[in-house]
Formats: structure tokens, C-alpha cells, sequence
């Protein structure tokens, strides 16, 4: 453990692994406020995508400090043998296990979308794109505000040739299509993604799923969009149009994050309205 980080920080219990590090939750005897330090074991990357995800996520996290929708890094201490990132505390449940009790209210995911679709656009704009956005990486801090989390597989898209992008990354489930199709791609990819966790926060299961990885591959590919009674049955027209928005193969029909706040859904905060607000 760094020395300067010792010196700052009083570290605590252990509150999370990963595949490269341990999250302790870390005190600072000067403000007297918590915070969380995600210490990453540079062994453990093994070849050059993980030492360049490890060099990319501090960056893109102090690009996007001021939105408070996304994960805060307030230090960063490096030695020889360790990467050390003070962040943002997250107590309280994520989203991932906030979803595996059941559905929640139109209310309660439009509030919890909302945020989530405010901290995409702030990451669009910056130029952004997150391209793993999912369940676990949804945090909450005390206060019980949204934090979007773990930008190791985000990617500046202001660079590329024409704001596209390459390569298969994200996770089953939540990748749009054009990701497994092998196809440059652009930040909306994020939007996609974000429509799979409200389909899901709504009805308690994924629209697109299999029985293996390829399966579920293979659905996602199809994108035939379905709202199956047993599921949707209270689940309102409005709901279901902002859904067909976001979760649409054809990219150039999808919503963008700036669009998906300008939805009556998300204006009226899950209350519904007539169908008539929608055109």
C-alpha cells in the first residue's frame, strides 16, 4: 500500500473484489468524511488491453468530474506495484441487486433512469462513450444519487474517423447489435444499453436472453423487441414507446441520451399520460 496514501487515508474493511484489485472503504482523517480506494494490482493485467484500460479510466474519470451522476475520483497513488483510485463511497445496493428482487414502479425506474441517462449525455458530450453500461455498474452513494461507475472499457469517440468506434466489448445481455455484428458503432450504443436495464428494472427479466452466451447472442442480433403480457401486464403505453425508442436495431432511429430526457415518460417522472402526449 503507497505510503502517500497511507498518509492521506486511513484504510479500512474491504468492501469489494474485482478481477485486477480490492475496493476498501478508506477515511480521511481531514475532512472526516468515507470514501472508496480501488487499489488495482498491476500483475494481474496481462497483456496490453488491460494495461491500456488501467491507464484510460483515471483519465476519463477526472475528463468527466462535475457531473454528479458519475463516479467522483478525488486522488490517484501509484507505485511500482499498485494503482490506487480515492473515490466516490457507494454503500448502498447496486442496481444489479436493487433488479434480482423483482420489478420496480414506473416511478421508481424513471427516477432511477433519469439519472442514469443524464450522466450518458454528460459522458456524450464530453465525448464519451461508456460502452459497458449495465446493472452493476450503477452505483449509489449515501444520499442514494446514481453513480455511474467502471469506465475501463470506455473509449473517446470525438477522435475517431467520423465519431465511430470498433471493437467487441460490453457484456451479454446489454450490448447493442451492432457491437456483435463487428460494425463501427457510435455512443449510442450507451442508449441501447440503457433501454435493457429499464426493460428490465419494469418487468424483471432481459428482452433478449438464451440459455448460453451465444444464445443470448444470438437474440440480441435479432433484436425482435417483445413486451410479454405476464411481464408487462401494468406496465404502461408510454413505458413501452421510450422502450421501442431506445432499444431500436436501426441506429439512426434510436434515441440519443439528449432525446431519452425529452421523452414524456421521463419528463412526467413515470407518471402516465395519454398517448396522445407522444406525438
Amino acid at each position: 500500500m503507497s505510503q502517500a496514501l497511507k498518509s492521506d487515508f486511513q484504510i479500512c474493511e474491504e468492501i469489494g473484489r474485482g478481477r485486477f484489485g480490492t475496493v476498501y472503504r478508506c477515511f480521511s482523517p481531514v475532512t472526516g468524511h468515507s470514501f472508496a480506494c480501488k487499489s488495482i494490482e498491476k500483475s494481474l493485467l496481462l497483456d496490453s488491453t488491460d494495461r491500456e484500460c488501467l491507464d484510460k479510466e483515471p483519465k476519463i474519470l477526472q475528463l468527466l468530474s462535475g457531473s454528479p451522476n458519475i463516479l467522483h475520483l478525488y486522488k490517484i497513488y501509484e507505485d511500482e506495484n499498485f494503482l490506487h483510485m480515492v473515490t466516490d463511497l457507494c454503500p448502498n445496493n447496486d442496481l444489479y441487486e436493487r433488479v434480482s428482487t423483482g420489478p420496480l414502479s414506473e416511478r421508481a425506474a424513471a427516477n432511477i433512469l433519469v439519472q442514469l441517462i443524464s450522466a450518458i449525455n454528460h459522458c456524450h458530450k464530453m465525448g464519451v462513450a461508456h460502452r459497458d453500461i449495465k446493472p452493476d455498474n450503477v452505483l449509489f452513494d449515501s444520499q442514494d444519487r446514481l453513480k455511474l461507475a467502471d469506465f475501463g472499457s470506455a473509449e473517446w469517440f470525438v477522435g475517431c474517423e467520423g465519431g465511430l468506434m470498433s471493437g467487441v466489448v460490453g457484456t451479454p445481455y446489454y450490448v447493442a447489435p451492432e457491437v456483435l455484428m463487428g460494425k463501427e458503432y457510435n455512443e449510442k450504443v450507451d442508449v441501447w444499453s440503457a433501454g435493457v436495464i429499464l426493460y428490465i428494472m419494469l418487468s424483471g427479466v432481459p428482452p433478449f436472453y438464451g440459455e448460453t452466451t451465444t444464445e443470448t447472442f444470438q437474440a440480441v442480433l435479432r433484436a425482435n423487441l417483445r413486451f410479454p403480457t405476464r411481464n408487462f401486464r401494468s406496465v404502461s403505453p408510454e413505458a413501452k414507446d421510450l422502450l421501442r425508442k431506445m432499444i431500436c436495431k436501426d441506429v439512426s432511429r434510436r434515441f440519443s441520451a439528449e432525446q431519452v430526457l425529452r421523452h414524456p415518460w421521463v419528463i412526467n417522472g413515470g407518471e402516465t399520460r395519454s398517448m396522445a402526449d407522444l406525438t
